[in-house]
């Protein structure tokens, strides 16, 4: 997930469904209506922002290291809708798909997590829909992270819409395993071996000790500092 360049279009020249008529016009269609995505994903951006900013205000720590964002292009769009054996049509994919805007919120402990879920959650228009916790409960592979699907409302110059946006948080040790699993699962194609698998999965264990004893670390510096005062 990179920072995204928040505008997409599709033409006969990049489409890569130009040979369907019909996929494209929907998806021509669908582009156009993007800005309720963009729109969120600065929604949801400036209430973290905010959020970190106070809490460094209050308690001298930013619990936000830093955070990414991405809107799915048209082809993953179509490739997830083909793939669950859905119709591809506009109503259809913002039906069917909640994870079209996405935000990556990288913490530096492991305390921080609850801390920014918690208070964003609080927030009085932000309304949770899903929950996964692959942190209490990882993964197969091994991977950690807090998944929120949650709405977001845009306020639009004749009407209001609720706006679904994935939101992964997670600290700056479990980014950097999932990024680099990623790539290397990209680079091998193919479904690499049981042995390769294990060594990942117990990479991500040791991070998982990282993060643990990082935040204690973190705990015990603020208790000694205290002692000074």
């Amino acid at each position: 997930m990179k920072k995204v360049t928040l505008r997409m279009q599709i033409n006969s020249t990049q489409n890569p469904f130009s040979e369907n008529p019909e996929i494209t016009e929907h998806l021509k269609e669908f582009v156009l209506q993007q800005q309720v995505y963009r729109a969120a994903i600065k929604e949801i951006k400036t209430k973290l922002e905010i959020l970190d900013e106070e809490f460094e205000a209050k308690y001298d720590h930013n619990p936000i290291n830093h955070m990414e964002y991405r809107l799915k292009s048209p082809k993953s769009i179509v490739e997830k809708m083909e793939k669950r054996g859905l119709e591809i049509t506009v109503d259809s994919i913002r039906k069917n798909l909640t994870d079209i805007a996405g935000v990556r919120v990288i913490c530096n402990y492991l305390n921080d997590i609850n801390r920014i879920t918690n208070l964003l959650l609080r927030q009085d228009d932000i309304t949770l829909i899903h929950k996964n916790d692959y942190i209490t409960n990882p993964k197969e592979n091994g991977y950690r992270s807090l998944h929120l699907i949650v709405l977001v409302p845009i306020f639009l110059a004749e009407r209001t819409e609720s706006i679904p946006v994935e939101i992964q948080i997670r600290t700056i040790a479990m980014d950097f395993w999932a990024t680099l699993e990623h790539q290397l699962k990209y680079k091998g194609q193919n479904e690499i071996s049981e042995n390769l698998r294990d060594r990942l999965k117990s990479c991500a264990e040791s991070i998982t000790h990282l993060d643990v004893e990082m935040q204690t670390i973190y705990k015990d510096i603020n208790a000694e500092a205290c002692l000074d005062d």
